[in-house]
């Protein structure tokens, strides 16, 4: 055995069992599999172009080579982005942790207790911080969060300004800058008119529908918006606050002052600043938004035995079923972002948190007064963390950076200065040096910090935050450990087993790709220092480019988008720039198959375009006939097709490039969505399909993990013509030379996990990467064979194959009572995570093997499915009390006195024998989601209830 070749370690069938598997299936080799898989036309005529693997050893050295590249100097630039400082217990116990990390979004409540536990913390959180009565589950980026708060005070207009069309939104010229450019970029599609202007000066008239506040503002200044937001009621203008999380410590809460919408990230809280993400943002409202709140809500509900128990409310997978009508087209959170940001609320507390705001406002103040003492003008009254010194930018710039301090200079007459948490006597005592030393004045040294100008000027808060218990419990690292413990051991994660969801490609997420996130070299670069300090990024991003470019057949990428569904969005507006290019801007019909994902159709409306539905046929195909009429009919204003390859049926359709050439002949572009890329990279790819621009899930096919349901990752990859058009960033230069405006607030989006599929691709190289591909086909059709004569494959290709997922029919059963639910919930009492249900078509299951999964493993998934098979044959659909309605059946259950099911305990808990071997124990029965939504409770319940 090669114990240098990372393929080895990453994919699942050992050699010698793949013959076996191949047989089962019925063919003499994996050469014959993939060519009945895959059409002859679209297969790719060489391989990849790309260096050749490196071992896991190799690639280690190589990373730690790359970030020594990256020059660690002590940043205070601010924007929105600090230095924080993350607790080792966090750090080790959940990211590092593959039963942290290596979790699905909880779809599946009863496995998902803990996360869905850490994430009502987060939201309980932030309520408490922001004054708001609903916070979600997080959001991308503070910069996308205030733009889904100007959607969603656009959605609500009353019916008297929607008549009026009232467009207008007045944004604070004290808005971040990467927030201006995301509201920019969303405004534009939607006719959103942006005004922007200075807050004091704002004249309150009709044609307004909402504002958005910086609190405290760019410039560092703490303003009182009392005033401002009580005239904005008056006018009916609803109110949006972009808030700094840790000042709300020391401020007066935004939902105090009334207003409708508290926007910001939790970044301060614990997260590495990682070249600009991942973070997890927050979004907070009044109740009754709750409707159209964007993203994930976790709710409090009951099992159907009373007992408390989580789950996530509302929006779950809001967009399959509203699609266009969605009210937002994300559906991903930054959750392992947002589990270690409440962790670390649960770990220092609101005492805690109250002293490290207080040493970052302190250290402030002192060096405001320092600096002020050597005869610089600092022109903040009133401020938090920022200062604005009058001073040469230039000079300070020089003895600065040869002093290795980073300060942001966003005039030619001024220096701003924000500090942070990490921050130390000595850090403040260096900068006063570079201001003496320009001043040509002697430095002298602060010895302790006692300023408070908050204080000082009776502007602190009033208001109790986190008084729950679990903010008041843990605070000893032995305690928060076996907290954290605790909660893992209620979540079904990869770390025990297969989780085989269609459409998601939960793979292996191998530790060497992971190890770097921890290097400080990696963790701690701001996002807008200068490029050239840098260096170890720049490198690995443009090979990941690169490399991706190659992969996917085209020109150009963009790794700004940091989601799948910001990356529809991106390719979507990249299209439309370029037909504006062309002087067709009417061009906004979009076409999308009925079969599409969910977020295609919301993200087309985002883009302002129109969609259009065309036919599946019976096969699950496209409707060729159907999508040539629909194009010939909208030929003047076709802008874009939507498809998903291979098909979200789980087949590579033959005529893909007749689709592709029907909508160029009709003046449309091809955008095709990257879920499926797992089953191309090797063997196909989009440009050799046709496709003109492709998003990629990295957290799907190129190993970052899913983290309970995020980060992720969802670059664009354009042809040619559209690279001219690749987003750019008001900071930091990137993009095309007629780039569309910022997708994402930060220049290269959520760049520290970007390392992970640098790793992937790195160390499986060019054999490797097509091997998974093929291994990933093949272990999906083992189970479709496998499964034959125990349940039907929906769709299947033109030569009987799947490609690397397929669709199980579960309708069928309804004759005897059992539903796709009551399959899904069963599978857990035999250790696994269900399939992906009733998506893309209702009553079904779609499952996803991926490469990495072993034959014994996917031989224990198989088994279990056929034994659910032959337990639906022993039930009957008028006695509803059997095993798999009762399903999942929990510890407490089965050590109950009574036992009042008529099968025995041990089938319950122990149906087959590989079960007992590593036994799973949900911790709660089946999750009521109706009494959940009817009791909609979204934060943690108070300290009187443990009193």
């Amino acid at each position: 055995m090669n114990t240098d070749s990372f393929a080895l370690r990453h994919i699942g069938p050992r050699p010698e069992k793949i013959a076996e598997m191949l047989e089962t299936i019925g063919v003499d080799s994996l050469d014959q599999l993939i060519f009945e898989t895959i059409p002859d036309d679209i297969k790719l005529k060489k391989g990849l172009d790309l260096n050749p693997a490196l071992s896991e050893h190799e690639y280690l050295e190589h990373i730690t080579k790359l970030a020594a590249k990256n020059k660690m100097f002590k940043s205070y630039i601010g924007l929105g982005y600090h230095q924080s400082i993350t607790p080792p217990v966090v750090q080790r116990n959940v990211l590092e942790n593959p039963g942290w990390y290596t979790a699905y979004t909880p779809y599946q409540a009863e496995i998902a207790q803990g996360r869905l536990e850490a994430l009502l913390n987060f939201q309980t959180m932030v309520a408490d911080l922001t004054g708001m009565e609903l916070a979600n589950a997080s959001l991308l980026d503070e910069a996308t969060a205030a733009a889904e708060a100007m959607t969603l005070l656009f959605a609500v207009r009353d019916r008297a300004q929607k008549k009026r069309k009232c467009v207008k939104f007045f944004v604070s010229e004290e808005i971040l800058p990467q927030t201006l450019a995301l509201l920019q970029t969303r405004a534009n599609p939607l006719e959103i008119e942006l005004v922007v202007g200075n807050h004091e000066e704002f004249d309150f008239v009709e044609d307004f529908f909402g504002a958005i506040l910086q609190y405290p503002g760019t410039s560092g200044k703490i303003y009182n918006y009392a005033p401002f937001i009580s005239k904005a009621k008056d006018a009916g203008i609803k109110v949006a606050v972009a808030a700094d999380i840790l000042s709300l410590v020391k401020l007066p809460a935004p939902g105090d002052l009334g207003v409708d919408v508290v926007v910001g990230t939790t970044q301060r809280f614990g997260i590495p600043l990682g070249y600009g993400g991942p973070h997890a943002a927050y979004f907070a409202t009044r109740e009754e938004y709750k409707r159209n709140i964007p993203g994930r809500i976790i709710g409090v509900t009951k099992d159907i035995d009373g007992n408390l128990a989580l789950r996530m409310a509302l929006q779950t997978r809001e967009q399959h079923i509203k699609r266009d009508k969605a009210t937002s087209n994300i559906c991903t959170a930054q959750v392992l972002l947002a589990v270690m940001a409440s962790m670390y609320g649960v770990y220092h507390g609101p005492k805690g948190l109250e002293y490290i705001a207080n040493k970052v406002h302190r250290s402030t103040a002192e060096l405001a007064d320092a600096l002020e003492q050597l005869g610089y003008y600092q022109e903040n009254e009133l401020y938090f963390d920022t200062i604005r010194v009058k001073a040469d930018p230039v000079k300070i710039k020089e003895i600065a950076e040869a002093s290795e301090i980073n300060f942001y200079y966003p005039e030619e007459d001024t220096v701003a200065i924000s500090l942070n948490e990490a921050t130390s006597l000595t850090d403040l005592n260096n900068i006063i040096a570079v201001f003496a030393h320009v001043a040509g004045k002697t430095s002298f040294k602060i010895t302790s910090l006692e300023k408070d100008v908050i204080d000082k000027q009776n502007l602190s808060r009033e208001t109790e935050f986190m008084t729950n218990e679990v903010f008041n419990k843990y605070h000893s690292e032995t305690e928060l450990m076996r907290y954290i413990k605790k909660l893992e051991r209620k979540d079904l994660s990869l770390n025990h087993s297969m989780i085989s969801l269609g459409s998601c490609t939960m793979k292996l997420n191998a530790a060497a790709e992971m190890l770097p996130l921890s290097y400080p070299q990696w963790g701690n670069i701001h996002p807008f220092v200068p490029i050239e300090q840098a260096q170890g990024y720049q490198e690995v991003l443009k090979r990941l480019e690169d490399q991706l470019t190659e992969i996917t057949g085209f020109h150009a990428t963009s790794l700004q988008p940091n989601s799948g569904a910001q990356g529809e969005f991106a390719g979507l507006m990249t299209i439309r720039a370029y037909h504006e290019s062309r002087n067709e801007h009417h061009r906004n019909i979009c076409l999308i198959p009925s079969s599409a994902h969910g977020t295609n159709p919301a993200s087309a409306v985002m883009a302002g375009m129109k969609v259009v539905v065309t036919k599946a046929n019976d096969s699950g195909s496209i409707d060729v006939d159907d999508l040539r009429a629909k194009a010939l009919k909208y030929k003047d204003n076709l802008s874009a097709v939507m498809i998903t390859y291979p098909s979200t049926h789980g087949v590579f359709e033959s005529a893909i490039k007749e689709i592709t050439q029907i909508v160029h002949d009709n003046g449309g572009q091809v955008y095709m969505d990257g879920a499926n890329m797992n089953a191309q990279v090797g063997l196909t790819n989009p440009g050799n399909i046709g496709a003109d621009v492709c998003h990629l899930n990295l957290h799907k096919t190129f190993a970052i993990p899913h983290g309970g349901g995020g980060p992720g990752v969802g670059p664009i990859c354009v042809a040619k013509q559209l690279e001219p058009f690749l987003p750019g960033n008001p900071i930091i230069k990137t993009g095309g030379d007629h780039a569309i405006n910022a997708i994402s607030a930060a220049p290269w989006g959520s760049s520290l996990v970007c390392l992970i599929s640098y790793a992937y691709i790195t160390m499986l190289g060019p054999k490797g990467l097509k091997s998974s591909t093929e291994h990933a086909i093949l272990n999906a059709n083992y189970i479709k064979q496998r499964l034959s004569g125990h349940y039907e494959t929906l769709y299947s290709g033109e030569r009987g194959r799947a490609a690397h997922e397929m669709i199980i029919d579960c309708r069928p059963f309804k004759e005897r009572g059992i539903e796709v639910v009551d399959i899904a919930k069963r599978l857990i009492d035999y250790g696994f995570h269900a399939p992906t249900v009733s998506f893309p078509v209702a009553g079904t299951m779609m499952i996803e093997p991926t490469e990495s999964e072993s034959k014994e493993e996917l031989d224990r998934f198989c088994e279990a499915l056929i034994s659910i098979r032959e337990e639906i044959n022993t039930v009957d659909k008028d006695e509803p009390n059997n095993v798999l309605k009762n399903a999942p059946h929990t510890l407490a259950m089965l050590t109950a006195n009574e036992w009042d099911f008529p099968y025995s305990r041990e089938k319950a808990a122990y149906p087959l024998a590989y079960v007992s071997d590593n036994k799973f124990w949900p911790t709660v029965r089946r999750v009521d989601d109706a009494y959940g939504d009817r009791n909609l409770m979204c934060t943690c319940p108070p300290m009187e209830e443990y009193m």
